[in-house]
């Protein structure tokens, strides 16, 4: 792993974490190539955004649970692959119930080149302090859907509101979000802007 980068639990103790694309519950439906453990990297300046993140959505009642991190470029393009794959069903209801998988790439949901390469996006949610549970956000990670724009119509206001005080938390703390998916969101000041890297997460790492 490259010097400037870390695994965001070391840095931020106590933070809660759920690497999709380590597990089988994300829209491939499998373990995603270059993710070998359930752990979230980063680079050291998106953990120190994170943690003053946390600090800002503790006065709210909230904290934050992290779902991806650094992406390794090999797992972008997996992802490109699967898109172009035969359909066989097995993800389309819970994560692109209204387009095909090979439109994923032309509206905006599947990229060739990741922000998540570069260190320093991060896609994550709130829950709340008192409960540990979830806070409603009208769709899950990786809903390929208008639902998840930001502004979208038709979710609850609990839930429009959950998306902006996400919003609000995250722009204060120096990340831009990203319109198609309301828990997406990458430093401004990121140290690697024009770098995608491929070094895996967790196991034997290559060098940087």
């Amino acid at each position: 792993m490259r010097d400037d980068f870390g695994f965001l639990d070391e840095f931020l103790p106590g933070l809660r974490w759920d690497a999709k694309y380590a597990t089988w519950d994300n829209f491939t439906g499998k373990p995603v190539e270059g993710y070998l453990a359930n752990r979230i990297v980063g680079t050291e300046a998106l953990c120190a955004a994170l943690g003053s993140a946390r600090e800002k959505a503790a006065c709210l009642g909230f904290d934050l649970l992290v779902w991806d991190g650094y992406r390794p470029q090999r797992a972008v393009d997996s992802f490109l692959r699967w898109a172009g794959e035969p359909e066989d069903g097995r993800t389309k209801r819970r994560h692109y119930p209204n387009i095909g998988r090979h439109e994923m790439v032309g509206r905006g949901y599947v990229a060739a080149r990741s922000g998540h390469s570069r260190g320093s996006t991060v896609d994550l949610t709130l829950y709340h302090l008192d409960t540990g549970e979830l806070a409603a956000m009208g769709g899950d990670h990786d809903l390929m859907d208008p639902v998840s724009h930001h502004g979208a119509r038709g979710i609850a206001p609990e839930e429009a509101r959950n998306r902006r005080h996400l919003r609000t938390i995250m722009e204060s703390c120096g990340f831009r979000s990203y319109d198609f998916e309301w828990w997406h969101y990458t430093l401004k000041d990121e140290p690697h802007p024009d770098c995608y890297f491929d070094f895996p997460v967790g196991g034997l790492d290559l060098p940087g």
